[in-house]
């Protein structure tokens, strides 16, 4: 085992025994075999676009879902991503065939019949497999970051959003990373794939928008009513959606966890009235909010947490989508044109008790970029007056480890006079301190998920055009960014393609990064870690 693709890598260098997250080592070498498996299909599928000739979509999805099955926290399942192997070598073998011929690529050849030899091979195709560490080092960026793009585009596309510019991009990046590349065609293909993040993240955008209206400031009630209750958690809104038709009527409560939070923001929600609030904070506290839920429990996506055998709730746990874990129940794709089935949870649901109350109050969010837009002269107003003197982009995840208590420190310590910007976890940070407000604008803007994190770029776009500034960098905007899995490295590769500079990566710089090309961040982006809160403060505040 050798994984080292999210920011809690044992020792800051890698997991090489059995995940800090929980992935066992043939789970872990598995996934290495199935992205090789998706380089094979890419190398096929592009000499095939080269020639004028369409790929079926069912490809596409098929490395689109391969990809974001084997992000950080999203699928513990090893059954499942074996048979996402196998049928990887079905799909090769039907794109030879209609190639014409072989291509000289191991992973365009090889073939493994039991899951032995595949253990076998796994353990050869990872990152380790490539000497030089520079090299190794731009590829992980370009793979991580193509996995992180996979997740946004797969919720847009269960939206009925697609784009061919994209699916071809994932396949040209993953053939190209089997290929003998020199470091600049690699940085090259690195913002490439930021570019492509963009175009993902604003895709996302449309899809979530058009479905479900703008993002709406909204006061999301964190207390619990007395009915029986299902908890849905991950990202996907179309999941969302589905849930909560099928529940209405029934008597049965939902609320959201940890990154599905934002859906209380959104319109085309706010008319189920069974629709209750959010439950519990970040995904790593969930083992004992889920104890305490009592109901059942939805993973739509990642950032699942392995029980531990004093937890009593796997029976009430169900995945669905590219998420799975041993033991719960999964929930099949949709047919199509047609509708997930969740009425097994539904019924279980009824029979359970209600939540058990962890707080009370309310939390305010939707500040995406269509609703900071209606407010846009009131901050305009507020930063030529001087009342708000910097925004601080503090976007990304949350996680388990002490360190990340320096955000909430970090927050706490920043003058009355600036605004926190935010997508994703990261705000479990700070987003229930009283924090207060400067000219009625709360001085934490939540603008979502982070699928959402492309409001944040908008924003700071838009307010470049109306200061009238020529660089994005000359705004009053710092950059002090949490990171944990591979949708952070796919927004941060996508920051870097907009030319923000100076960005503050922590709790620590990623583990796959050599000197050499830390180095080339630093120089090039001026990308730096975070030391302590004041000396922080210091260098941000002049």
């Amino acid at each position: 085992m050798y994984c080292n693709q999210c920011q809690e890598a044992a020792k800051g260098y890698a997991c090489t025994s059995v995940g800090v997250c929980g992935k066992g080592n043939d789970l872990s070498n598995l996934m290495d075999l199935l992205i090789y498996s998706l380089e094979g299909i890419s190398l096929y599928a592009q000499e095939l676009r080269g020639k004028g000739e369409n790929i079926d979509p069912k490809v596409d999805r098929f490395i689109m879902e391969g990809l974001f099955s084997t992000i950080t926290n999203a699928n513990f399942n090893d059954d499942v991503i074996e048979g996402k192997i196998r049928e990887a070598l079905e799909i090769r073998e039907n794109l030879k065939n209609q190639l014409g011929r072989e291509l000289s690529h191991p992973s365009a050849t090889f073939t493994v019949k039991t899951r032995e030899e595949m253990d076998q091979l796994s353990s050869q195709v990872g990152f380790l497999s490539i000497e030089n560490e520079d090299v190794r080092a731009l590829k992980s960026l370009v793979v991580f970051g193509l996995k992180g793009l996979a997740a946004y585009y797969e919720h847009a596309n269960n939206l009925g959003h697609s784009s061919d510019e994209l699916s071809s991009f994932m396949e040209e990046a993953l053939a190209k990373v089997t290929m003998d590349l020199s470091v600049d065609e690699l940085i090259g293909l690195v913002l490439k794939t930021g570019e492509h993040g963009v175009n993902a993240m604003a895709l996302l955008d449309k899809a979530n928008t058009s479905a479900y209206g703008n993002p709406e400031i909204t006061k999301v009630n964190i207390g619990t009513r007395n009915n029986p209750a299902i908890l849905i958690s991950g990202h996907d809104l179309k999941d969302m959606e589905e849930l909560l038709k099928q529940t209405d009527g029934t008597g049965v409560d939902v609320y959201t966890h940890s990154e599905m939070l934002p859906a209380n923001y959104y319109p085309a929600f706010k008319k189920y009235e069974h629709f209750v609030g959010n439950y519990g904070g970040s995904w790593w506290s969930q083992n004992d909010e889920f104890e305490a839920f009592n109901g059942p429990i939805l993973f739509t996506t990642n950032c699942i947490v392995p029980l531990k055998s004093k937890h009593t709730y796997l029976d009430r746990l169900y995945t669905t989508g590219s998420s799975g874990y041993p033991g719960a129940t999964h929930i099949a794709d949709r047919p199509a044109g047609g509708a997930k089935d969740f009425s097994q949870i539904i019924e279980q649901a009824k029979k359970c008790a209600p939540p058990t109350q962890l707080e009370e109050g309310e939390i305010v969010g939707g500040f995406a970029h269509n609703q900071v837009m209606a407010l846009a002269d009131k901050v305009v107003d507020a930063v030529k007056s001087g009342a708000i003197k910097k925004f601080f982009v503090m976007a990304g995840c949350d996680g388990r480890f002490k360190e990340r208590n320096y955000y909430t420190e970090f927050a706490e310590a920043l003058p009355q006079d600036t605004v926190i910007l935010t997508a994703g976890c990261a705000k479990y940070r700070y987003n229930k301190l009283n924090l207060g407000d400067i000219g009625g604008i709360p001085r934490v803007l939540d603008a979502g998920q982070c699928n959402d994190s492309y409001s944040l770029a908008v924003i700071a776009l838009k307010l470049k055009e109306v200061f009238g500034l020529e660089d994005i960098n000359d705004l009053p905007i710092a950059y002090n960014i949490a990171w944990y899995e591979q949708k952070a490295v796919i927004v941060l590769l996508a920051l870097l393609f907009l030319g923000v500079k100076n960005i503050h990566l922590g709790p620590t710089l990623p583990a796959f990064l050599s000197p050499n090309v830390a180095d080339v961040l630093v120089k090039n982006f001026g990308i730096a870690g975070i030391g302590t809160v004041e000396d922080d403060m210091k260098i941000f505040l002049g």
